[in-house]
């Protein structure tokens, strides 16, 4: 085959430094657009992003040509600088130091869809480490709680 094609399916999930709940409703959108404009700059395909005051959720196709964490990299480091130059927030904007980042099959790509549409909805019940410690054991992750949030 002459030709190199890939389609791997990708959800990540990060937080502000802290869970801080910086991200205010009258520029996420916008913020989500700069996460989703970097992801495309990188040859991935940006299918969805949202979230709530502090943490994103991303659905996309990665990039065949990009390594994950300079990915990871690039479009926490282009959306914080946004932040800084362009919201008046109380102090220096920041995203946590890591992430997650689970495959997900064709299958199961409207699931993750739904998911990430009704945040709002999903976080009057469950906070934002519980989501996450829900979504490591789901895909048997292992983890050490010291070092999961910063």
């Amino acid at each position: 085959m002459p030709q190199s094609l890939s389609k791997m399916y990708a959800h990540a999930i990060f937080s502000t430094k802290g869970r801080i709940p910086f991200l205010q409703p009258s520029w996420r959108d916008e913020l989500y657009k700069i996460i989703g404009g970097s992801l495309n700059n990188l040859g991935s395909r940006s299918m969805l992003i949202g979230g709530v005051e502090d943490h994103v959720h991303l659905l996309f196709v990665l990039s065949r040509t990009v390594t994950i964490a300079d990915t990871m990299g690039t479009i926490k480091q282009a959306s914080s600088s946004w932040v800084n130059e362009q919201q008046k927030t109380p102090t220096t904007f920041a995203w946590q130091a890591g992430y997650a980042i689970f495959s997900v099959s064709q299958s199961s790509v409207n699931a993750v869809r739904k998911y990430i549409d009704n945040q709002a909805k999903h976080h009057q019940k469950q906070t934002f480490q519980d989501e996450l410690r829900k979504w490591l054991t789901k895909y048997e992750e292992e983890f050490d709680e010291r070092y999961l949030w910063d």
